[in-house]
């Protein structure tokens, strides 16, 4: 199964939070898993990081780090995810997830997500 994460999944599966749902933590831990993040994740933390409403020790450089020691892929933005984006119904104003969702919908990836704004999109959801 092709996963992609949420920002907020990645974060907390790297500091092995209570926040992350058991079952998120079983699809990732899957070895039958492939697991991506998209880089509009690590935009959204670089500039979460710039206006202090995240904090990440070691900052975008760690964020990067985590994605490469726990074998996640890397999904850069295409040009069909932004034509995907014209297709979206306005449930969601967050930028940053409504490319998740258009990522997730032309990549053929389930998303892993705790916000439930995201299933008036009709993309698979696990949590």
């Amino acid at each position: 199964m092709k996963y992609l994460l949420d920002t907020h999944v990645v974060l907390w599966f790297a500091e092995y939070s209570d926040k992350l749902s058991d079952n998120a933590y079983s699809a990732i831990m899957d070895s039958d898993s492939d697991c991506y993040v998209s880089v509009v994740s690590a935009w959204e933390v670089a500039i979460k990081l710039g206006i202090g409403k995240l904090e990440l020790d070691g900052g975008l450089p760690e964020f990067f780090r985590i994605i490469d020691v726990n074998g996640f892929n890397m999904v850069p933005i295409k040009r069909e995810h932004l034509l995907q984006i014209n297709n979206l119904p306005d449930h969601h104003k967050d930028p940053f997830d409504r490319m998740l969702i258009a990522t997730a919908i032309v990549e053929g990836m389930m998303l892993i997500t705790i916000d439930d704004k995201m299933r008036n999109y009709g993309l698979p959801l696990l949590w």
